[in-house]
C-alpha cells in the first residue's frame, strides 16, 4: 500500500462504574491519566488528527479532551449522537462523511463498536506486531491506526491496513 490517509480508532478511557445513566459516566483518574498518554504517544507517533468523530457520551468527551489537551491539538471534534450506541456499519457511515480534505481522521466510541470497526476495515496485511496487540482484544484508552487508500466516502470493509495499535 502506498502513504495514504489514516484513521484512528481510539475507545474511550476507564470510566467511573456508576452514574446517573450509561451515558452520564464520567471518566476515573486512571482513565484521564490513560487517555492524555494516548495523546502524547500520538503526538510523539506524528497521527495527529485534523478531523474527529467523538460520540456524545461523557466519558468520550472527556476521552477526547484529555486526549487532545496532552497532544498540543486544538481542533474541535464533531460530537455525534448516533455514535453513542452505533454498530460498526453505523460508524462506517459517520466516516464517509469526514471532509475530502482530511488527512488523518480519528473516531473516539465505545467498544465492541471500536474493535469490530478495526476488524471490519482491516485488509488482511495487517503489522503483524499491530495485530498481535490487537488480539488482546480493544482494552479502554486502546488506540488503533489504520491507513486508507482511496477517499472517505469510499470508505468500506477491508479498505485499510492496521499499522499500529497502543
Amino acid at each position: 500500500m502506498s502513504e495514504g490517509r489514516r484513521l484512528v480508532v481510539m475507545r474511550h478511557a476507564k470510566a467511573e462504574a456508576v452514574a446517573a445513566s450509561d451515558h452520564a459516566r464520567r471518566l476515573s483518574h486512571r482513565g484521564e491519566r490513560d487517555a492524555a498518554e494516548a495523546g502524547r504517544w500520538a503526538r510523539s507517533a506524528g497521527v495527529l488528527p485534523d478531523h474527529a468523530f467523538v460520540s456524545t457520551a461523557a466519558r468520550t468527551r472527556e476521552t477526547w479532551s484529555a486526549f487532545r489537551e496532552a497532544a498540543a491539538l486544538e481542533l474541535e471534534p464533531e460530537v455525534d449522537s448516533g455514535l453513542y450506541a452505533a454498530g460498526p456499519e453505523s460508524a462506517l457511515v459517520l466516516l464517509r462523511s469526514a471532509p475530502s480534505d482530511a488527512f488523518t481522521v480519528m473516531i473516539v466510541g465505545h467498544n465492541p463498536t471500536m474493535a469490530q470497526l478495526v476488524h471490519l476495515l482491516d485488509d488482511g496485511g495487517a503489522d503483524p506486531e499491530a495485530f498481535a496487540g490487537l488480539a488482546t482484544g480493544f482494552p479502554t484508552s486502546a488506540v488503533a491506526v489504520l491507513q486508507v487508500e482511496g477517499d472517505w466516502v469510499d470508505l468500506g470493509p477491508g479498505s485499510a491496513r492496521i499499522t499500529a495499535f497502543r
